[in-house]
C-alpha cells in the first residue's frame, strides 16, 4: 500500500473538498488516467502521479484495482523515472495470445507508455505476470524512437481482430500516427490523421481508439476521442472526438473537416481513456480538471480527482451520429436513502427548496417547458450562492454558471459554459452526480453531459432550488439519492 502520511484534518478522506464516490490518491498531484484495463475480474486504473508534491512534477504511473469500477484499492506505484526519463501517459493491453512472449504461452499485462526526457519523447513497454503488482520494463526500450517530432506521446495499444495485429494511436503534435505490430515490441509506422481536422488550437494528447456498434443502423463505426490543452468550448483543456471507419491502417471520419464535437460541454473533463478489455462494454474515464489551474486547485493532501465511468453507446440523434455516455450502472449500488419531492407548478419567478443531503447524491430532475421559457436549479446554495444548471429554450442551451470561492486561486475558476440543444423539446430530463467538490450532469439519455469542480464557498446547511426563470415550470419529478462513501481506511 502507499504509505499515508499524517493527514492534517480529521481523519482518513474526510478533508475538506475531499471526494467520496470518486478516485482521489491518498495524497499528492494526479492527472491524466492510464493503462485502464479489465484482467482476471479486476479493473486496473494507473495515472500519472507525482508522489512528492501536489503540484505536476516527475511523471509515475501511480496504481489502484477495483471490482467495479467505483470502490477502488490503492497499490504501489507501478512505474518510476529512470535513465530513460519520466513515465508519461498510456495504455495497458492484455496479452492474451502472448504474441509478446513474455507469459509463456499464459496471457498477461503490457503497459505501453512514453518516456519523456526534457523534450525527447520515445515509447516504451514494461510487463507484468503477477496481475499488475510488479512490472519490468523491456530491456530494449524504447520500442518507438523519436521521429523528430517535439510532441510525440501518450500512446494507446488495442488489438485489431481484422488484420490479426495491434494498433497504435498516438499524438503528434495537432495530428495523430498510427503504428502496427505483431508482438508489440517491433512497430510499424502505417499513417495519420488530423492535420487541418476539428479543433486545432491546442496541441492534440491522449488518444483513444475503440469500435462501437450504432444502436440504430447496427453499423460498426471507430472512435477516436482525443484530448486539446488549449481551444475547449468552456475554455482551457477538453476532449473533442471523431467517428469513422478504420481499416487497421488508416482513419477515414465521417464528418466534415471543420466540425468539432465535444465529448464533455464542462470545465473539467480531460485525458479520457476507455477500459480495454471489458467484456461487452465501452466504459471511460477522464481527470476531473482543467490546465488552467489543475496545480491550484486548493486541496490538501492531494490534488485532482478521476471523473465517474461512464459507459459509451454510439446511436443517432436529430439526424447526428454521436456519442451517448451515462454513469455505469455500477454506481446506484452506493445509494442508500431516496426523498421525493411531489410534483409542482411553478410560474415565472416561483420556486421550490429542498435540503441538500451532506453526502454525495443524485439529483433527478423532469420538467416541462414552455416555448421561449427558461428554468435552473441550484445546488450547494445559500441564499443567491451556488452551482447554476439551467436550461434556455430561447437560446436553446443548457449552461452551467460557478461562481467564485473563498480562495482566490485563480481567474479561470469562476465561469458559465453551455453547450447547444438539439431540436425544439420541452420536456428534459437531467442527472446530477454531485460530490463534495464536483457535479457531473447528463442530459436526456447521456447525448449531453457538463463536468465541473465545485468547491463550496462554507460549510453551511446547502440547499437545493428549483426556479422558473421565465415562463411557466412543471416538475413532473424531482429525486434526490443519497450515497454512502467508497472511501474508508485501509486495513
Amino acid at each position: 500500500m502507499i504509505q499515508k502520511q499524517p493527514l492534517t484534518t480529521n481523519g482518513y478522506y474526510q478533508e475538506r473538498y475531499r471526494p467520496h464516490i470518486h478516485f482521489t490518491p491518498e495524497q499528492m498531484w494526479m492527472n491524466d488516467p492510464n493503462g485502464l484495463v479489465y484482467f482476471e475480474g479486476e479493473y486496473h486504473l494507473f495515472y500519472q502521479y507525482h508522489p512528492d508534491s501536489k503540484k505536476w512534477g516527475p511523471m509515475h504511473w501511480g496504481h489502484a484495482v477495483s471490482k467495479d469500477m467505483i470502490a477502488w484499492e490503492h497499490l504501489r506505484v507501478a512505474l518510476y523515472p529512470d535513465d530513460l526519463g519520466m513515465i508519461f501517459s498510456g495504455s495497458a493491453v492484455v496479452d492474451h495470445k502472448d504474441t509478446s512472449g513474455f507469459f509463456d504461452g499464459k496471457p498477461g499485462l503490457v503497459a505501453v507508455f512514453t518516456h519523456a526526457d526534457g523534450d525527447l519523447q520515445r515509447q516504451s513497454i514494461a510487463y507484468s505476470k503477477d496481475r499488475g503488482r510488479t512490472w519490468v520494463k523491456y530491456e530494449d526500450n524504447p520500442v518507438i524512437p523519436n521521429p523528430g517530432i517535439k510532441d510525440f506521446r501518450d500512446p494507446k495499444v488495442c488489438w485489431h481482430e481484422d488484420t490479426e495485429k495491434w494498433v497504435m494511436v498516438l499524438a503528434a503534435g495537432r495530428k495523430v500516427q498510427f503504428y502496427t505490430s505483431p508482438d508489440l515490441k517491433q512497430w510499424t509506422y502505417v499513417s495519420e490523421f488530423g492535420e487541418g481536422w476539428g479543433e486545432q488550437k491546442g496541441v492534440w494528447e491522449c488518444p483513444d481508439l475503440f469500435p462501437l456498434t450504432n444502436e440504430i443502423s447496427g453499423e460498426k463505426k471507430w472512435v477516436m476521442p482525443i484530448g486539446i490543452d488549449a481551444g475547449a468550448p468552456a475554455g482551457g483543456s477538453g476532449t473533442q472526438y471523431f467517428i469513422g471507419s478504420f481499416d487497421g491502417k488508416h482513419f477515414v471520419p465521417h464528418q466534415p473537416k471543420d466540425s468539432v464535437r465535444w465529448l464533455d460541454y464542462g470545465k473539467d473533463f480531460y485525458a479520457s481513456q476507455s477500459f480495454s478489455d471489458v467484456p461487452g462494454r465501452r466504459v471511460v474515464l477522464a481527470w476531473m480538471s482543467n490546465w488552467q489551474y489543475a496545480n491550484d486547485v486548493p486541496t490538501d493532501p492531494w490534488r485532482s480527482a478521476m471523473t465517474i465511468p461512464r459507459e459509451l453507446t454510439l446511436t443517432r440523434v436529430e439526424g447526428q451520429e454521436l456519442l451517448i455516455q451515462k454513469p455505469v450502472a455500477e454506481l446506484t449500488n452506493l445509494i442508500e436513502k431516496r426523498m421525493e419531492k411531489d410534483p409542482s407548478l411553478l410560474k415565472e419567478k416561483q420556486s421550490i427548496e429542498l435540503d441538500q443531503p451532506a453526502s454525495p447524491f443524485l439529483w433527478e430532475l423532469d420538467v416541462e417547458m414552455e416555448k421561449d421559457g427558461a428554468f435552473e436549479a441550484r445546488l450547494f446554495g445559500k441564499q443567491d450562492r451556488g452551482l447554476r444548471v439551467g436550461i434556455d429554450r430561447e437560446k436553446n442551451v443548457i449552461y452551467v454558471q460557478r461562481d467564485g470561492t473563498d480562495l482566490d486561486f485563480s481567474s479561470e475558476y469562476a465561469c458559465t459554459c453551455q453547450a447547444p440543444l438539439s431540436g425544439d423539446l420541452s420536456s428534459f430530463h437531467l442527472k446530477l452526480v454531485c460530490d463534495h467538490s464536483s457535479v457531473e450532469i447528463f442530459l436526456g439519455d447521456g447525448e449531453i453531459s457538463m463536468t465541473n469542480l465545485y468547491l463550496p464557498i462554507a460549510d453551511h446547511e446547502a440547499k437545493l432550488k428549483v426556479e422558473a426563470v421565465r415562463g411557466t415550470l412543471e416538475v413532473k419529478r424531482s429525486s434526490v439519492f443519497e450515497m454512502r462513501s467508497i472511501w474508508k481506511p485501509n486495513a
